[in-house]
């Protein structure tokens, strides 16, 4: 199998929380439609639409800068048990925006919301155990998160769950297993994944090899604009022309 691609995705489990610089909105966020269906009080309902109104205003508060009042609107929905709460003060104390930053305490926060299903926080889990934000880094620690993050859905961890597996880094080698989150991850359009799946495909590693396959992924990664897929989709059209001619 090619490697092109892969030494830049080794340990690339921290792309994206470090260097964000911003507080995410996400499934609680503003927009979320409120609660409906058997069973569902009209208290629950207001409950809903208190707590997207406070999750509103504390993003306004840090999109305009106001980093102490973000800090306790995020820490008050934190405080009610709300899973975006808690994990936007999380990032808070991570990018060292709240008045006394504490990583325990971003931990914490993080875990109780992934505990509840929330899978960015899984994600910044095994970004911060990958990365020993805390202390020494725990590479199982991180890719047990990552497993999570993924099956969750969460479409950075399946590429990073499959180098992981790809690399036997943090876990055993398991080259079925890297195969099945590329192919996941370039199911739902990550280019690298596309290319890495047909370079599996082209090889027989972990898959068994299989040319149009790997065509069809390196067309796939060709048309989402790399750069070498074209030249490999040329490449497998004449093992392919060669072996119906012999």
């Amino acid at each position: 199998m090619e490697t092109r691609s892969v030494p830049a995705r080794c340990g690339a489990l921290i792309a994206g929380l470090l260097a964000a610089g911003a507080v995410q909105a996400q499934v609680a966020g503003p927009g979320a439609p409120p609660p409906s269906g058997a069973g569902i009080t009209p208290q629950a309902v207001q409950q809903f639409l208190a707590e997207r109104q406070e999750v509103e205003a504390a993003l306004a508060a840090h999109a305009a800068g106001r980093l102490r009042e973000a800090e306790q609107r995020f820490g008050a929905l934190a405080r009610q048990g709300n899973a975006l709460g808690r994990y936007n003060l999380a990032m808070m104390h991570v990018l060292g925006e709240t008045a006394q930053p504490d990583l325990q305490a971003a931990v914490q926060l993080l875990e109780a919301s992934a505990q509840q299903g929330f899978v960015r926080s899984e994600y910044a889990l095994a970004q911060i155990y990958e990365l020993g934000v805390t202390g020494a880094p725990d590479l199982p620690r991180a890719v047990q998160w990552l497993l999570r993050a993924a099956e969750h859905g969460h479409p950075d961890a399946q590429l990073a769950l499959a180098t992981a597996y790809y690399l036997g880094r943090g876990t055993a080698q398991d080259l079925p297993q890297a195969a099945r989150w590329y192919r996941i991850a370039a199911q739902g359009g990550d280019v690298g994944a596309q290319y890495l799946i047909a370079s599996m495909y082209e090889a027989g590693y972990g898959v068994a090899q299989d040319l149009r396959l790997a065509r069809y992924w390196y067309e796939a990664a060709a048309r989402n604009g790399d750069a070498a897929a074209p030249h490999k989709v040329r490449e497998i059209d004449a093992r392919l022309k060669a072996a119906a001619d012999e």
